[in-house]
């Protein structure tokens, strides 16, 4: 979605509007996550969509403002990244999503985020355009390539944490080639235009969103109630 919602912003609004209150809007999601004393469904994931168009945006001016070719921004975003991971290993010793329990942590992973929604931008307009491939096809190849992780780590033994980033990394080139591919106009495209695209893919979002949400409260309650139940309801130190 941060790939078509940046590209209509950019179309319909002056690119110094729709970047500075992207910007804007992504500071103050950031700022509300990191002051939330836990995870907070809404909270986090309004920070995961700004930065999804924040990057998008980021990868959008190296390329078309500032003029970096593909292939080098391509690398170089793929440098910032391997720094990033490598600063978060050598300073917490763990790369693992499930030990993000202090702000240095969550300073490293949303570093690492932003990155990997920039990166994806540049690969998938890579494989597309530079390397001719078009969007369609660049779509099939990373949702290939997003198969690799799984493989491994069932098959060879790929550890879970480098399973789930190397995952997590080729999502943002899937998304961004296969909403491209609906959006566009050109001759590989559907032409269904970013306004739509990102609509169609915005409604079912915020319904999975709301689902998490939900499932979150109601696991919260139950654990709530069960605590109040007293240690008769537990079995084995687990609610019965």
């Amino acid at each position: 979605m941060g790939e078509t919602f940046s590209d209509f912003l950019v179309n319909h609004l002056p690119p110094e509007l729709a970047v500075g209150g992207g910007l804007l809007l992504l500071i103050a999601s950031l700022v509300a996550q990191f002051r939330s004393p836990r995870y907070r469904v809404w909270t986090y994931w309004t920070a995961v969509v700004m930065v999804s168009i924040v990057g998008t945006m980021v990868a959008d001016i190296i390329d078309f403002v500032v003029g970096i070719p593909l292939p080098l921004s391509t690398l170089g975003f793929a440098a910032v990244l391997a720094a990033i991971f490598w600063l978060w290993q050598r300073s917490e010793k763990t790369l693992s999503v499930h030990s993000i329990t202090t702000p240095r942590r969550e300073a490293f992973y949303w570093a690492t985020v932003l990155t990997t929604f920039a990166l994806g931008t540049v690969a998938g307009d890579l494989t597309a355009e530079k390397l001719h491939l078009g969007f369609g096809p660049s779509a099939l190849l990373f949702a290939a390539a997003i198969a690799v992780p799984a493989l491994a780590h069932r098959r060879l033994g790929l550890g879970a944490v480098a399973a789930f980033w190397s995952a997590y990394v080729i999502t943002r080139p899937l998304g961004a080639s296969i909403t491209d591919w609906l959006a566009s106009s050109r001759a590989d495209g559907l032409g269904l235009g970013t306004g739509w695209v990102t609509l169609a893919v915005t409604v079912p979002m915020l319904a999975l969103i709301a689902v998490l949400a939900r499932s979150r409260t109601q696991a919260t309650r139950s654990a709530s109630e069960a605590a109040l139940a007293g240690p008769e309801h537990f079995t084995d130190g687990k609610p019965a």
